[in-house]
């Protein structure tokens, strides 16, 4: 897990001290950092990040970060919703089953479907008790890591 939130750090750092136009680029960056990485596994970290592409206004397109690479206010409320509703979390397999305060599952569910978690497919809510399916290839790990790195206050 550390070296996944290391690995995102490094590339916020690549990302604001170089001009990267490509993933080619950015992975030849992290392997200089050493960091080996997938495409895939590139792809998905850039999603995480909310890293865009901007114009330069004359050659070309490079990555940006998110104009604050601070939390928007409306997410720190969907964040604010996961915290105070989960109470448990397991899996078998790629399916997990959330257990959240009773009366808490569709918050929560709605809130992790808006921030966008890229390891979650898909999920369904009860009353206190969410599914989540894993997308293919990611595990309880990534999705864990994901949620220390967005809503830190989840195990």
């Amino acid at each position: 897990m550390k070296e996944r939130h290391n690995r995102l750090s490094t590339i916020k750092d690549l990302i604001k001290n170089n001009r990267i136009d490509s993933q080619d680029t950015l992975l030849e960056l992290l392997k200089e950092e050493g960091f080996e990485v997938t495409q895939a596994t590139l792809s998905r970290d850039l999603k995480m990040l909310k890293v865009g592409k901007i114009s330069d206004g004359w050659s070309g397109y490079y990555y940006s970060l998110p104009e604050s690479d601070f939390i928007s206010e409306s997410e720190k409320s969907y964040i604010q919703d996961v915290r105070r509703g989960i109470i448990s979390i397991e899996f078998s397999a790629n399916i997990g089953v959330i257990k959240t305060r009773p009366g808490h599952a569709n918050s929560v569910c709605f809130a992790l479907d808006v921030l966008a978690l890229p390891e979650i497919l898909g999920s369904i809510a009860g009353d206190d008790t969410i599914f989540i399916i894993l997308r293919e290839g990611m595990t309880k790990e990534d999705l864990l890591e994901s949620f220390q790195t967005r809503i830190p206050e989840v195990n």
